[in-house]
């Protein structure tokens, strides 16, 4: 067949194989579908074409979030099964057809269709993107699995730092006059990002490989497992993990960190604008620096899944969520009072809450190695970032109904956004709670030491 290919047997790694290669075949994924973190930058177009509140707009961002986590969840095990090779073409085919079929729903004025497009068949391929590189790295660097993780998901933070400014100087390009591009100009850059993406992600499609069985790096030795220790030498499948108390606590933290996170990221452009409002209603950000903020927030998003993740390999993945989630707070809370004293203090404390939401996603999937071990940790991941999708609604939400009730956009100021801001530090304190109550799995969860060397066939 000519999709032969993209068998799992023609995937796997020849003797000596360099692991330091497969990172950048994550990342050539990654970087591409991070691009729903720079939605911001033509939110304000969209809806002005549609006429339509922000809320109905933010609505695409969101359906795309929910598709994430629910295809992950759908098809966690599914990207076991057959490799990442071919997860990794589905979620092209996925993501750039989402592209496609929004530009015509932008186009034809039709908002369901984008909905249909960018959010429903994008967001597929969000999904399977998501987590089909994650697996294949932990599995090539069990020493460092936080490092691995890290390495793969900062290419999603850092996403946005590529398509913000390349979306906006297009978006100049289709429609060089307008103080807001036209619809039409959107959706001549959704057709443009559509064939980009498709490109690079199959650079990842061709690279990417899957150690042999048994593998294990040069002079590692897996460390003796400590009686209360987290971090588990068995395996738990994605089954029994549902089960325990441990999977749901977690997708607690998850779902409180980033939610926490994303409602700030999906208005990240008009909130920094807002912010430094003046009396007579002009703010004094202009529209590139407030793409460049955007950039910026994605720098940062992209160094705290590398940085904090990698960190957590040496401190641990409950004490680094602490700090996630303790600081996080305090920030918050700094940025609803005090956060219009200044430029800088704003983008600051905006930036740290933006590294540590990305650490979150970036040791998760570490986390869930440490507790259930790696038989089945691409379908358990899966299952978990169903809590994304719940945050994918909640956070855009919260934000943009406190807004919708409190003005029109373009009048907004920064006093607008406090209770919703005092209300994300409510949500990380009970993602902080959840993080304290985890302890390590039962033993009556695990698998038999030989089941787990089976590969995993179904959940």
């Amino acid at each position: 067949m000519a999709l032969s290919f993209l068998d799992q047997r023609h995937t796997v790694a020849p003797p000596g194989y360099n692991r330091w290669l497969i990172p950048p075949a994550a990342l050539a994924v990654h970087l591409c579908i991070g691009q729903v973190y720079a939605t911001s930058v033509y939110k304000p177009a969209l809806v002005a074409h549609f006429d339509v509140s922000l809320t109905a707009v933010g609505v695409v961002f969101s359906i795309a979030i929910v598709m994430l986590g629910a295809s992950a969840a759908v098809m966690g095990t599914w990207v076991d099964r057959v490799g990442p090779r071919r997860a990794m073409f589905t979620a092209a085919c996925f993501w750039a057809a989402g592209f496609l079929v929004g530009a015509v729903g932008i186009a034809a004025g039709w908002l369901w269709l984008l909905y249909l497009g960018y959010g429903v068949i994008g967001g597929i391929g969000l999904g399977i993107g998501y987590i089909s590189p994650v697996s294949t790295l932990i599995k090539w660097f069990p020493d460092r699995p936080g490092l691995a993780t890290g390495m793969a998901i900062m290419g999603f933070g850092g996403g946005a730092l590529v398509a913000s400014p390349l979306s906006r100087r297009l978006l100049e390009l289709y429609d060089p006059d307008a103080e807001v591009p036209s619809g039409a100009a959107v959706a001549k850059l959704f057709v443009t990002l559509g064939v980009a993406y498709f490109a690079v992600m199959m650079l990842g499609v061709f690279n990417v490989r899957v150690p042999p069985p048994g593998w294990r790096p040069a002079g590692f030795a897996p460390a003796p497992e400590r009686s209360g220790s987290l971090v588990t030498s068995r395996d738990v499948s994605a089954a029994s993990a549902l089960a325990t108390p441990q999977f749901w606590l977690l997708w607690t933290v998850l779902l409180c960190n980033v939610t926490a996170g994303i409602g700030i990221l999906e208005q990240a452009g008009p909130m920094i604008s807002d912010f430094f409002r003046g009396d007579d209603g002009r703010t004094s950000v202009t529209a590139t620096e407030a793409a460049g903020f955007v950039g910026l927030l994605s720098m940062f998003n992209m160094a705290g899944r590398f940085v904090w993740s990698s960190t957590s390999d040496y401190v641990g993945r409950k004490p680094a969520y602490m700090g996630y989630l303790g600081i996080g707070m305090v920030a918050y809370a700094l940025l609803a009072s005090a956060g219009d004293a200044s430029v800088a203090l704003f983008v600051a404390l905006a930036a740290l809450i933006l590294s540590f939401y990305g650490g979150g996603f970036a040791t998760v999937p570490a986390y869930l190695r440490d507790l259930f071990g790696t038989y089945q940790v691409g379908a358990i991941h899966g299952r978990l970032l169903t809590a994304w999708s719940v945050a994918g609604v909640a956070g855009p939400l919260i934000v943009n109904r406190f807004l919708d009730a409190r003005g029109e956009p373009g009048a907004l100021v920064a006093a607008d956004y406090r209770p919703a801001l005092f209300t994300m530090v409510g949500v990380l304190a009970v993602g902080f709670v959840a993080n304290l109550l985890i302890r390590p799995v039962a033993e009556r969860h695990h698998l038999p030491e030989t089941a787990s060397r089976v590969p995993s066939q179904a959940s």
